[in-house]
């Protein structure tokens, strides 16, 4: 049980586990899940750490495109953004690069979740280590996290 589940259940929020093999070799996290899982690119979505003007922001986007840091800019109303150090975002969420979940995090960041993921009954982001990916709805996941809708992808 990680922090990520252990917080859906707290909360009563239905989900699915999705386990798989990591490779150790593999470093594109996302991409690897919805092949290992045999999902839809569009579907599995990547939790993201960025600093928006000094603050720790979570960007949740499909893992089959890029993040724009510019329309996450706009969607929190910041003007600069960069990639978080992945250190950084460690310590604050309390998960390790590529299995870093919108999930059960240590501290509560802001989040934005790309628009595209209302085009789904369910997405996967990651269960809080890497080779565990959740199963949830938009509609809970855009609820526990507090999280703004935004077109977020490059």
């Amino acid at each position: 049980m990680t922090p990520a589940i252990s917080a859906l259940e707290r909360l009563g929020v239905t989900y699915t586990v999705h386990a798989y093999d990591h490779a150790r070799h593999r470093t594109d996290f996302g991409l690897e899940a919805a092949e290992q899982l045999g999902l839809d690119r569009e579907r599995v979505f990547k939790t993201l750490v960025v600093t928006a003007d000094g603050d720790e922001v979570v960007a949740v986007a499909p893992v089959s495109g890029q993040v724009s840091l510019k329309a996450i800019g706009r969607a929190v109303g910041a003007k600069r953004v960069d990639l978080c150090d992945p250190a950084v975002a460690e310590r604050v969420t309390g998960y390790v690069r590529g299995g870093i979940s919108p999930f059960g995090q240590k501290h509560r960041l802001r989040t934005v979740v790309d628009d595209t993921a209302l085009g789904f009954d369910e997405i996967y982001v990651s269960g809080g280590r890497r080779g565990l990916d959740i199963g949830v709805s938009p509609s809970d996941l855009i609820r526990v996290c507090d999280a703004a809708v935004a077109d977020i992808s490059a």
